[in-house]
């Protein structure tokens, strides 16, 4: 096996590529993964998970992300973004996150490009507030998205005011009249822009946005809130100051990292029966053989690349894509709610959905844990 899709084709897929337009627009669950047998892991139930019950469940467990038509990591036309969008919406995705920071308003235009033919009620997005972006002849920082040249500025605001104002100018540029989910974006340690002073912007955040986003959910004016951000700390620490109905947990759950969230993270998260959208699961293109890991970081450590080519040689041995065992793996725990994958290009999306519908052996997750290369506990899919 050299490619994806050649792993696709031989697991009885390939129909499906054929046929994705046909399918019933609005049922866009790529696999029935809440109600097939998933193996925790576990020896015994805990109570907390006994009694988990989210507080808001998206329809959909498999989405688009929208960090690509940003162009963050590589220049993509109006012309592929959108068809790619379009290959999305045939396919029968229908859950979408952006963000105003994605190309400095960039990606938020392009989805309005497509989004504002659909019917509003046939998709949910999500998008983020605290980067206010404002039009300027004199760019601060062209180094953020040099990519998008786009001529807005960024200006960091987690107050009321500034979410009220960032969901307007949302729903400007994004062309329609409501937005189903909003995340407090990057308010976390890594987020360097913020110069180490998160925890005051989290003040910020916790007298502000938290509050008025309870608000605006009570208006009607969204259905759910909760933190977008790559580290435990801020998901941890906002359960315990405001009520999140839902977090875009990014860069904490794949192949490669999952420890620390699977074991410090999901138990507070089911205590508070918030649930989770699992981001970067493929560590920004890195398990698909990508030379970046996450957003940016360079030097890939050592370890992580010692790591992914473990998982490839077990992969290798089991006849198993290594890119659609990643994708499947975010989403066995309990707590996921969906997985939302950047793609670039109309073939992408439609492998990444055909990938939530093939039968990975059983035998292939059991080495992964006898190898130690996932934690024993971690659930995984049983053999059917």
């Amino acid at each position: 096996m050299t490619t994806r899709r050649e792993f696709l084709k031989k697991s009885g897929q390939g129909a499906l590529l054929a046929g994705a337009s046909a399918m019933v627009p609005g049922i866009a669950n790529a696999a029935n993964f809440y109600n097939n047998d998933i193996n925790d892991g576990l020896s015994s139930e805990p109570d907390n998970k006994l009694n988990y019950k989210p507080k808001y469940k998206l329809p959909f467990d498999f989405g688009m992300g929208g960090v690509p038509f940003g162009n963050e990591f590589e220049q993509i036309s109006e012309k592929q973004a959108f068809e790619t969008m379009e290959a999305a919406w045939n396919t029968g995705v229908r859950l979408y996150d952006v963000a105003p920071f994605y190309g400095l308003g960039l990606a938020e235009r392009r989805y309005g490009m497509f989004l504002h033919n659909q019917k509003r009620e046939d998709y949910v997005l999500s998008t983020k507030v605290g980067r206010l972006l404002k039009a300027s002849k004199d760019i601060n920082d062209k180094t953020l998205y040099p990519m998008s040249h786009s001529p807005n500025n960024v200006t960091y605001d987690y107050s009321a005011s500034a979410v009220r104002r960032s969901i307007e100018d949302s729903l400007q540029r994004l062309g329609i009249d409501s937005i189903d989910i909003v995340y407090v974006h990057d308010v976390a340690p890594d987020n360097k822009w913020l110069n180490g002073r998160w925890k005051e912007h989290f003040e910020v955040a916790t007298k502000g946005a938290f509050p008025e986003l309870e608000k605006m959910k009570k208006e009607g004016l969204i259905k759910a809130w909760g933190v977008g951000v790559n580290t435990p700390d801020p998901i941890l620490k906002v359960m315990q100051v405001a009520n999140p109905d839902i977090i875009l947990m990014a860069s904490q759950y794949s192949l490669i990292e999952h420890k620390n969230a699977l074991n410090n993270v999901f138990p507070e998260v089911r205590k508070n029966n918030v649930s989770l959208v699992m981001g970067t699961n493929l560590n920004a293109g890195f398990l698909s053989g990508s030379n970046r890991y996450n957003y940016g970081g360079k030097p890939i450590p050592q370890e992580f690349l010692k790591k992914r080519e473990d998982l490839l040689k077990v992969a290798k041995r089991h006849n198993v894509d290594l890119r659609t065992a990643a994708l499947q793996f975010a989403l066995y725990p309990d707590v996921a709610a969906a997985i939302i994958p950047g793609v670039k290009a109309p073939y992408q999306i439609k492998e990444d959905w055909e990938s939530m519908n093939v039968a990975i052996p059983e035998a292939f997750w059991l080495e992964l844990k006898s190898e130690r290369l996932i934690e024993e506990n971690a659930p995984i899919k049983k053999q059917v």
